[in-house]
């Protein structure tokens, strides 16, 4: 087979401590029923803010994952 197909699958992850914690969260999740996670790219940034501070990172991410065939 010449190439690969990728589907794209967008989530949210949330985290109180980082854009970076965010990111780590979805992505783990994901992999306990997603398989073969290639690459993610992040879609958007924002957060939820309480009392003037900011509360909760909320980063959506893409993820690419191969689509497995009979021939790869």
């Amino acid at each position: 087979m010449a190439g690969h197909v990728f589907k794209i699958l967008e989530l949210t992850g949330t985290s109180s401590k980082s854009v970076e914690d965010a990111v780590q969260t979805a992505i783990s999740i994901a992999s306990k029923t997603v398989r073969n996670m290639s690459w993610f790219q992040i879609a958007e940034t924002r957060g939820h803010i309480i009392d003037g501070k900011v509360s909760e990172w909320q980063v959506t991410v893409k993820i690419g994952f191969k689509i497995e065939s009979k021939d790869s």
